[in-house]
């Protein structure tokens, strides 16, 4: 016999979810840290959500360049629900798609693969824009205008999930900037934001670019300090980011989601 609606699990975490993150969807309090113990047990929640509960099926392995890949976009997404507290929904990436570099602007959020296998490398700020600091040369050069668009930033991790893997999580300032990839054929995932996207309220979708720098000669001699050192590994570990419009190839198709009625 079919479970009651309210029983069903994507249910319970549109719950949780709407636990966990009230109060932080106005302006005034978007990047405060939801509750320790109400985030566990929706980490807890999501951690056991699989395609099924979805009723969804894994899809055929088909690449997402060629004349198919013009045709079909690289990425769909499936619309479960969403509030002003949160939004909840399914990416679908064909094989060899990602989500270009971009960012969820003072914003919490949950990513948990559903079939097959992302990589998400993430990257913090490090700081403002950069527009009057001095800034490293860069190969190609930098026209000023973008010059007054970079940040600098560190390339916090580089992580694989699969469906039996916990939740990647993002916060307002850690991995809040991240690529997500397909890895070996096509996946899913389910992803919830809290707050949703709202340019109106100062959240919106921008894309990055990583840019590359023209490393300076050697002249010490080859005699380098411990203090040196220390300072060419920070800087080393140092990433620059370019703010540059939705990558062309890159496009969100939608489908409508098959799985169980959510109400929140």
């Amino acid at each position: 016999m079919p479970r009651d609606n309210k029983t069903v699990l994507i249910q319970k975490i549109a719950k949780q979810a709407c636990v966990t993150f009230r109060g932080l969807h106005n302006s005034a309090k978007a990047g405060k840290k939801p509750v320790a113990d109400k985030q566990s047990e929706l980490i807890s929640l999501v951690t056991a959500v699989r395609a099924a509960d979805l009723k969804i099926t894994p899809r055929k392995s088909k690449a997402s360049s060629g004349a198919a890949g013009l045709r079909n976009p690289p990425v769909t997404y499936m619309h479960i629900c969403e509030t002003d507290v949160f939004s909840m929904g399914v990416f679908l990436l064909r094989t060899g798609a990602s989500i270009p570099l971009h960012d969820h602007p003072g914003m919490n959020g949950m990513l948990k693969v559903l079939y097959g296998k992302v990589r998400v490398r993430c990257y913090d700020k490090l700081e403002d824009n950069v527009m009057d600091k001095v800034a490293p040369r860069f190969d190609p050069p930098l026209t000023s205008q973008q010059t007054s668009s970079i940040w600098r930033s560190v390339l916090h991790s580089v992580a694989v999930y699969t469906e039996t893997s916990g939740p990647c999580l993002l916060t307002p300032v850690r991995d809040n900037l991240h690529q997500i990839e397909a890895v070996d054929g096509p996946a899913a995932f389910l992803d919830i934001l809290a707050p949703p996207y709202n340019p109106d309220d100062g959240r919106d979708c921008h894309y990055y670019q990583v840019l590359q720098k023209v490393v300076d000669g050697d002249t010490t001699g080859g005699r380098k300090s411990e203090e040196q050192e220390g300072e060419e590994q920070e800087k080393e570990d140092e990433t620059w980011l370019l703010e540059i419009p939705q990558p062309e190839d890159f496009w969100c198709g939608g489908e409508p989601y098959p799985g169980p009625a959510v109400s929140v």
